[in-house]
């Protein structure tokens, strides 16, 4: 599975996600373009800060390999990660992060910070950005629009 397809993944399970979290959706895929996990935004669902769509398929996906480490694997994510969730890719050792929608307020993979490619860091990863970039701000738009008339 190449980036677009994996992307095409991640938006089908925004879509789908609960009502009351922000949709974002990712995907892992393992060093053969499989997937392995999946994660959406689950943080008003559990009352959990942490719960972001990222950090719960790097949870998944390391249940399914058994290790913390997934080196060799990709991220594919709806939305530019922020810094919490650029640090537990970066933790994770994940070699490539795929996003989607840039995010101009909380992005730490460019927009705002550069969290994982900074000269600094001591994980060095490829990021590609910008996949299905329209369809994923769309989704978060219309969103966040819903969320306003219906305050």
């Amino acid at each position: 599975m190449n980036s677009t397809e994996a992307m095409k993944v991640a938006l089908e399970l925004a879509l789908n996600s609960n009502e009351t979290d922000v949709p974002v959706g990712a995907v892992i895929l393992n060093s053969v373009g499989e997937v392995i996990a999946t994660g959406t935004n689950e943080r008003e669902l559990h009352n959990d800060p942490s719960a972001h769509a990222e950090i719960v398929a790097i949870r998944n996906a390391s249940k399914e390999i058994g290790d913390w480490r997934l080196d060799s694997h990709t991220l594919v994510v709806t939305l530019e990660p922020c810094a919490m969730c650029a640090g537990a890719i970066a933790q994770a050792r994940i070699t490539h992060l795929v996003f989607g929608a840039w995010d101009k307020k909380a992005g730490a993979v460019g927009s705002v910070w550069d969290v994982l490619r900074d000269p600094r860091a001591l994980h060095k990863m490829e990021v590609t950005s910008g996949v299905l970039e329209v369809e994923c701000a769309q989704l978060l738009t219309s969103f966040f629009r819903k969320e306003r008339e219906a305050k």
